[in-house]
């Protein structure tokens, strides 16, 4: 099969050796190179970067990628094979998902996604407004009622649901993708227009990727896609204490996050 998952990067790490997976910097434009291919050629929203994040690489391969199958992973985060996933973070690299693993996984669907990540204290729609600016995902809603309201119902229910698919990663069949990308950056543009992410201080001006990872089910979910789900393995230490006592902050005292972890 024919599968190109791109790999969002900031700075010089190490990558697979699948050449399944295509190292990309996002937000190239105006920076210094890093040794592997910008997201700021051909169409390219590469100066969003600061608000869309990995987006930038998404819209970029969307829209100069030649390939049956397009993903996106990161390089903190890799999909993982079957089994026990190494704590060593050198033997992490034999454990991300290869090119046989992923085309058996899309010869029974046309759309790879994480294994759900589950809230157990809130549901989706209060974890966001107790740790982001919540005014940016309700003004989605509102775009979504007056462009998209057959999807209304599914981004209402982020008001009950408490698990979603994360981390804007996923490998999907190009048609697809064309689909989910139009519906995603027209909504996530109109955002940008009505609230301006300059406002807001650098962690929180990167609302419009963080949103997107909200809405990725409301889209599957509505139209219904079959999808197969993945394990999904954080390359680097993750401070799961801190990132709690943050959270539990967020929420009974209302300081919001103010770092990434």
């Amino acid at each position: 099969m024919d599968i190109k998952i791109i790999v969002a990067a900031h700075k010089a790490y190490q990558m697979p050796q699948d050449d399944m997976y295509l190292p990309l910097h996002v937000g190239k434009e105006g920076k210094e190179d890093v040794g592997f291919i910008g997201d700021n050629s051909g169409d390219h929203i590469s100066a969003k970067n600061p608000y869309f994040c990995e987006l930038t690489g998404l819209y970029w391969a969307w829209k100069n990628l030649d390939a049956a199958y397009i993903g996106l992973a990161h390089y903190r985060r890799h999909f993982a094979s079957k089994g026990r996933i190494p704590k060593d973070e050198a033997k992490k690299f034999t454990a991300i998902l290869s090119r046989a693993e992923a085309e058996a996984h899309l010869r029974t669907c046309d759309v790879v996604v994480p294994r759900l990540r589950k809230y157990y204290i809130e549901n989706l729609y209060n974890h966001y407004k107790h740790t982001m600016y919540v005014e940016t995902l309700d003004e989605a809603g509102r775009i979504i009622a007056e462009r998209y309201p057959a999807y209304l119902p599914e981004f209402e229910a982020l008001h009950k649901r408490t698990s979603a698919h994360m981390f804007n990663m996923f490998i999907m069949k190009k048609d697809v993708l064309d689909r989910y990308c139009t519906w995603l950056f027209d909504i996530l543009f109109e955002l940008e227009k009505r609230i301006d992410p300059g406002k807001y201080e650098a962690f929180h001006a990167r609302y419009p990727g963080r949103i997107s990872e909200l809405l990725l089910d409301v889209w599957l979910r509505t139209n219904k896609v079959e999808y197969a789900e993945v394990p999904v393995m954080d390359m680097q230490h993750i401070n799961k204490f801190k990132k709690g006592m943050s959270f539990l902050r967020a929420k009974f005292t209302g300081k919001k996050y103010g770092e990434s972890f």
